[in-house]
């Protein structure tokens, strides 16, 4: 089987942290190792330097405008245009944002089975203008009407789109890979040691919550640090704001983008993870939190609400105080986070392996 992917930013993704970029990587590289031919069609501005394959995947270079607004479309556009051309027993659009082409090849290439996976409500996205949520708004639509069938990655997401536009996804969660123990020798570059830090990983982006959480941690007086992974995504203001709240508190510590063997000793050396995000499809940091044995602190978004009898403890959306309540809370009693952590963990192994997504996703294409 051939299969196309569109909508991912690179692979791997450099520089800022991306699930749905994750996701088409661990999907596609099973799918590969499956003998089946993957290609995924990336950006090359994301690139340093050019690779033609990763993990068996076959990467094909489209162009973009590298403006907010325009990037995504453009790249879109073309990629689809690319695909009408190419031999394609499957074109796996992810997103709602390029599902909004997909009716090209439903029209122009009838033959091929097109699949397309929700993964969040972009919409929400702080960034975007009045103009692009709209056209969010209808890229939802799209992403129920125009292909041979939808993929949610939550029950939220399949359920909104059963509410909304009547039709019926398929429910595909994202999976998370088996962890090592925890080396707390990488994290001494930070100041750090196991257990010594409360932990989010994030694009510092507005409505990942990152500023509710910084309010809450400079109005606490605990022996944890504070450590925010990740980097700005079209947000520089936001991310000056993020670094203001944080400047008169030395125990507050910005990595940066972090990837492989440093972000997985982060998360397996931390505290609690805490997830202060407004929205989200289904969180990847949060299954790969759970993943390393970590108690999670989420907010209360439905979403979130899925996992958290098998791992943490929610706080409301956006409330600064209630947020801080928590941490205290959980710093007071590592007894809890302790059980909710190995309870998470033991869900994850079982719930959400990638091997058993790809074979799911295999009996869409061939369903």
């Amino acid at each position: 089987m051939r299969i196309l992917f569109i909508g991912p930013k690179a692979i791997p993704l450099a520089g800022i942290s991306g699930g749905v970029e994750k996701h088409i990587e661990e999907l596609g590289a099973r799918l590969a190792e499956r003998g089946h031919e993957v290609i995924a069609y990336v950006r090359p501005r994301f690139y340093v330097k050019k690779i033609s394959e990763y993990r068996g995947i076959k990467l094909v270079y489209i162009p973009s405008i590298s403006t907010k607004n325009l990037d995504t479309i453009t790249y879109s556009f073309l990629a689809t245009i690319r695909a009408l051309f190419q031999k394609a027993d499957v074109i796996h659009y992810h997103g709602v944002g390029p599902s909004t082409l997909a009716f090209i090849p439903r029209i122009f290439k009838p033959k091929t089975k097109v699949i397309i996976t929700f993964h969040s409500q972009d919409k929400f996205h702080k960034k975007w203008g009045w103009f692009a949520r709209l056209y969010l708004s209808w890229g939802e639509f799209t992403a129920c009407a125009f292909p041979h069938q939808t993929i949610a990655v939550s029950h939220v997401i399949q359920k909104y789109c059963q509410k909304k536009f009547k039709k019926y996804p398929v429910y595909i969660p994202n999976g998370v890979i088996p962890q090592p123990p925890p080396n707390s020798d990488k994290i001494k570059k930070w100041g750090l040691e196991k257990d010594s830090y409360i932990l989010t990983v994030a694009r510092l982006i507005e409505h990942k919550g990152i500023h509710h959480l910084l309010k809450a941690y400079n109005e606490l007086n605990v022996d944890k640090k504070l450590v925010i992974v990740g980097a700005a995504s079209y947000t520089d203001d936001y991310f000056k704001y993020l670094r203001e709240l944080a400047e008169n508190n030395s125990n507050i510590i910005f990595t940066g983008f972090q990837s492989g063997e440093d972000l997985a000793q982060l998360f397996g050396n931390a505290y609690i993870y805490v997830h202060p995000s407004e929205f989200e499809g289904l969180s990847l940091t949060i299954l790969e939190a759970m993943s390393y044995g970590r108690c999670v602190l989420m907010s209360d978004i439905p979403e979130n609400l899925e996992l958290i009898d098998h791992s943490g403890v929610s706080f409301k959306n956006k409330d600064v105080e209630d947020l801080k309540n928590k941490i205290q809370e959980l710093v007071n009693h590592p007894e809890i986070v302790g059980e909710r952590g190995e309870k998470g963990k033991e869900f994850i192994e079982k719930n959400y392996n990638w091997d058993k997504i790809a074979e799911e996703t295999l009996e869409i294409y061939k369903g």
